[in-house]
């Protein structure tokens, strides 16, 4: 055996390298992310959170999302506020306006509907 290399062997060690190189980069760049586990009961908020961890820390909502949360947000905002009206006289709370009272009746269905 000599101290030079056949072509073959070459190209074997240059891809060698290569791939080194690679794991090598991949090693640091594995180390800067962050990966976080969240644990929890179904329904405890673990993908709400992912969701709101995506829409601050990256584009925010696209335009599809957009229109996929909105009748999400207005069934919710609708459920909430019926939720409020119905519980005003089993905690004693008033309107500010006498006259809103006659027009805040909130059938047994409505406020569950999705919009």
């Amino acid at each position: 055996m000599g101290c030079t290399l056949s072509a073959e062997e070459r190209a074997a060690l240059d891809r060698s390298k290569a791939i080194e190189k690679n794991l090598k980069e991949d090693g640091l760049t594995a180390a800067k992310d962050v990966k976080l586990l969240l644990l929890g009961a179904g329904e405890s908020g673990k993908s709400t959170i992912v969701k709101q961890m995506k829409i601050i820390h990256e584009d925010g909502f696209s335009g599809d999302d957009v229109k996929q949360y909105k009748p999400v947000v207005y069934s919710n905002t609708i459920q909430s506020l019926a939720a409020i009206v119905r519980a005003m006289d089993t905690l004693g709370l008033e309107y500010g306006d006498k006259e809103r009272k006659s027009s805040s009746y909130i059938g047994p269905d409505e406020g569950m509907k999705c919009l």
